[in-house]
């Protein structure tokens, strides 16, 4: 018998002294789990400081600088498809387990590289890792956390990546003095080891042990993130989305080939395309190479970086507060509206005459739109990635999908460098501008309202949606 679809009465404020340990213990599962969104943000962000560097040592041309940027990026594009297999077969903890052990031998062995060929390669394996936590860790959090606060719970990823990126900005603007590149990218392995240990005393999620016949762990833990009185209610509800699963099971690609969840899978690698078409990782990745063109010195460049870092940080905690009140939908909107706007100048500001009042002008329109985009789209779309899959199929779809992400990502990183100096910035950030929009009308059409349904209850809506589109 269908189980109708309701919001949890847990969708209030957390209760007394029950609901203290709840959310220390929510808190506690955030802040050991979204250490590998620190260290994506770390790993993506370091190497706007280190290339400059790595440039004079290496000899590197714009291909190279590209060629070491992407390295790391198709590395995550493979890591983020191992890593939603490897979720729904090991786990989600073990899979973050692996992740993380991989993140401390990828950070040392690029901090050592010797040559650009060593460098390209631990960087690649550094990746797998990366793109592994992108796909696991939202993942892990979107099914552990209550519904009422799954979405900033989820979002609290979106703020660790972005708070990574500043340390990197921060650590590279201390280190540039010194030109101690190798230190800036070797850092990276503390965060990984405080990851790999924390690990050890989490447990996985109610709707893996569930998906593994593992009832009474799947009750222990949502006793710990629900009044008791909501515990059965919570169980019934993953079995009957089980049940309805397992009635046309035929393993999880197959499932994929369902049309309500192939439909799903295509807005979901449409959402990922929409992330990084719209020019963020150009900025996260070059900032100080674009800052340069203005006529800004090295040093002085990375340090003005450290603007966009501090504003994608409290863009981001915004978008949190936003997100589970505003609703997916109208951030993504609104987000893509104001970045669209923002590349508009951008682009304008770089016809203008090199000056330090074009350097300034520069790097305030480099800010605002982070702030358009780290408060909407990047929080947005990570929510909706993890939310938006059924269960039978959730870590192999949000895996396709986040592969094409890193997949995009990683051209876009090649690409930028040799685009930079062929067209110029203005045109560059044109054409950005042009891919807001288009990812507008497609996020306005495509992208699903997910706003405070449980994750079983959301199954059965998207499927309803999806079968009468």
């Amino acid at each position: 018998m269908a189980t109708p679809t309701r919001r949890l009465a847990s969708d209030g404020p957390l209760r007394s002294a029950p609901a203290r340990r709840t959310r220390r213990f929510l808190v506690g599962i955030a802040a050991i789990a979204a250490l590998g969104g620190a260290l994506f943000g770390y790993d993506t962000g370091v190497v706007s400081g280190a290339l400059p560097f790595m440039e004079r040592h290496f000899g590197l041309g714009s291909l190279g600088e590209g060629v070491i940027t992407s390295a790391l990026l198709i590395g995550a594009a493979f890591g983020s498809l191992a890593g939603g297999r490897m979720s729904d077969a090991l786990g989600r903890r073990t899979s973050l387990l692996w992740a993380g052990a991989v993140f401390i031998g990828g950070a040392l062995a690029v901090a050592l590289a010797p040559t650009v060929p060593f460098m390209a390669v631990a960087r690649f394996v550094l990746g797998l890792a990366v793109g592994s936590a992108s796909v696991i860790t939202p993942l892990y959090l979107s099914e552990i956390a209550p519904p009422h606060i799954r979405g900033r719970l989820v979002s609290f990823n979106s703020l660790m990546i972005v708070s990574g990126q500043l340390l990197a900005y921060l650590i590279n603007a201390v280190l540039a003095h010194w030109a101690a590149w190798r230190w800036m990218l070797g850092l990276a392995a503390l965060p990984a080891v405080a990851l790999f240990a924390g690990l050890f005393f989490l447990p996985d999620t109610p709707r893996w042990y569930i998906s593994k016949g593992r009832r009474d762990e799947a009750g222990a833990v949502l006793a710990r993130t629900l009044p008791a009185e909501e515990v059965a209610g919570e169980l019934a509800r993953i079995d009957h989305a089980r049940g309805l699963e397992a009635a046309a099971r035929r393993g999880a690609w197959q499932e994929l080939r369902t049309p309500w969840i192939r439909r799903l899978l295509l807005v979901g690698v449409g959402l990922a395309v929409v992330q990084q078409i719209t020019g963020v990782n150009a900025v996260i990745y070059f900032a100080p190479k674009i800052l340069a063109a203005t006529g800004l010195g090295t040093n002085a460049a990375i340090t003005a970086t450290i603007a966009v870092g501090v504003v994608s940080v409290l863009a981001t905690a915004v978008g949190m507060s936003l997100i589970d009140r505003v609703g997916r939908r109208p951030m993504l909107i609104t987000g893509l509206a104001g970045m669209a706007f923002s590349l508009a100048l951008l682009g304008a500001a770089f016809r203008l005459p090199h000056s330090p009042a074009v350097s300034i002008l520069v790097l305030g329109l480099m800010v605002l739109y982070m702030a358009f985009m780290q408060a909407t789209l990047n929080t947005g779309v990570w929510l909706l990635l993890a939310e938006m899959f059924p269960l039978a199929v959730r870590g192999l779809a949000m895996g396709t999908a986040v592969f094409m992400m890193w997949l995009i990502n990683f051209t876009v990183a090649l690409t930028f460098p040799v685009l930079l100096d062929a067209v110029g910035a203005g045109t560059t950030f044109w054409l950005f501008g042009v891919a807001c929009v288009l990812s507008l009308l497609f996020c306005k059409r495509y992208a699903p309202e997910t706003k405070g349904l449980a994750l079983e209850d959301l199954e059965d809506e998207l499927r309803k949606g999806a079968a009468g589109a």
